[in-house]
């Protein structure tokens, strides 16, 4: 795994925290902010996934 993928991972992870936390608290900015940074970790990971097939390409 490269940093994006680590960096988008957690970047999710958090982000899916924050929905939570805003739906417990009945707060959709919270909400919405999560879900924000959820697409942006789904994003950065998907970033990182294509510079490692390009890093290291499979073979046939």
């Amino acid at each position: 795994m490269n940093r994006n993928q680590v960096k988008g991972a957690v970047k999710e992870a958090a982000g899916k925290v924050q929905e939570q936390a805003g739906k417990a608290i009945g707060s959709t900015r919270q909400q919405a902010r999560g879900l924000g940074k959820q697409a942006a970790g789904k994003m950065q990971k998907a970033f990182g996934d294509v510079q490692q097939a390009v890093k290291t390409p499979e073979r046939s």
